[in-house]
């Protein structure tokens, strides 16, 4: 799978036509994800991927990618915390069981838990969604250990406290170039009692999560919801993906013409580590990455944008 690295200035807006100039560095993309933004804002020749798997033409998930002794042992796992993988638990898929730990609610029986077993046997995951539940935990092929996830707290709009844009912040964000369309369509909102702009995070049109952002550029993230990427919605069916530092760096990419764009939720790291990967179970700062495999793995090529839009602040 190639992966591109747009360097500073390289994506801008001309008479409304973005113009691009970048490097694509051929790479097996492989344990990337963990460090798959380790790279500094002031980068200015390639830096290398450390990748060691073997790449996939988008869209094929053929059988002989499966490790089936990795996957048979990552069922065990998951039958020891009491969840029963039947046919529906195809690797690459999201199935939806039972919870065994609230049993659905009750008489309802609501199928509100789900399993996410990564294409490869690899790992799996697995989040119960009703809001009382929570329960949430991953298996790893391999480990000792099933780590347990912290619940994750349900989020709506109500609860969060927001409303929708006014005339400052619309004007605000038009100075950098965003429509009120393009906020209209990624529910960009602000905070009641502060104004921050809010940036709400959506998986499969869920609300996981917000992260806000005021005018003076201080941040802040709802605590205890799970980290995802930022705009994750837009690229389920694409075959390249756009990956930027912030949520306004992702709104100025779309607004130049490119909708399959994720950003991070926490910034990229200020330089390069040089420190040794960390098994997938303990690699806790980039969870997101994790949690957001099997949206990456299946696009042909990612394209990483080194602070391209530092000339929209």
């Amino acid at each position: 799978m190639p992966v591109r690295i747009m360097q500073p200035g390289h994506l801008s807006l001309t008479n409304g036509l973005a113009t691009t100039s970048s490097v694509t560095v051929p790479r097996r993309l492989g344990r990337v994800w963990s460090r798959l933004l380790s790279y500094p804002t002031h980068v200015t020749g390639n830096p290398s991927l450390q990748c060691n798997s073997d790449a996939e033409s988008f869209g094929e998930h053929k059988d002989d990618t499966i490790d089936i002794s990795k996957l048979t042992e990552v069922k065990q796992k998951l039958k020891l915390v009491g969840i029963n993988c039947d046919d529906s638990c195809i690797p690459g898929r999201y199935a939806h069981l039972l919870c065994p730990k609230c049993k659905g609610g009750g008489q309802s029986l609501e199928r509100s838990l789900s399993v996410h077993i990564i294409q490869d046997g690899d790992f799996a995951m697995w989040r119960c969604f009703r809001v009382d539940c929570g329960w949430a935990g991953r298996a790893f092929a391999g480990g000792t250990n099933i780590r347990k996830v912290m619940s994750s707290r349900q989020v709506a709009e109500k609860s969060l406290g927001l409303e929708p844009l006014g005339g400052k912040l619309i004007a605000y964000l038009g100075e950098r170039m965003i429509s009120e369309g393009t906020l209209q369509r990624n529910s960009v909102m602000q905070r009641l009692h502060d104004q921050a702009i809010a940036f709400p995070y959506w998986h499969n049109g869920v609300l996981v999560g917000c992260k806000y952002r005021s005018m003076e550029r201080k941040f802040r993230q709802e605590k205890g919801t799970e980290k995802w990427l930022y705009g994750l919605d837009d690229i389920n069916e694409a075959a390249e993906v756009i990956i930027v530092e912030g949520e306004i760096d992702k709104l100025s990419v779309e607004e130049a013409g490119f909708q399959n764009c994720v950003s991070v939720p926490s910034g990229a790291p200020p330089k390069v580590s040089n420190r040794e990967l960390p098994p997938q179970e303990k690699d806790t700062g980039y969870q997101y990455l994790w949690n957001c495999k099997e949206h990456l793995d299946k696009v042909y090529e990612i394209n990483i944008n080194v602070s391209a839009l530092v000339l929209f602040f």
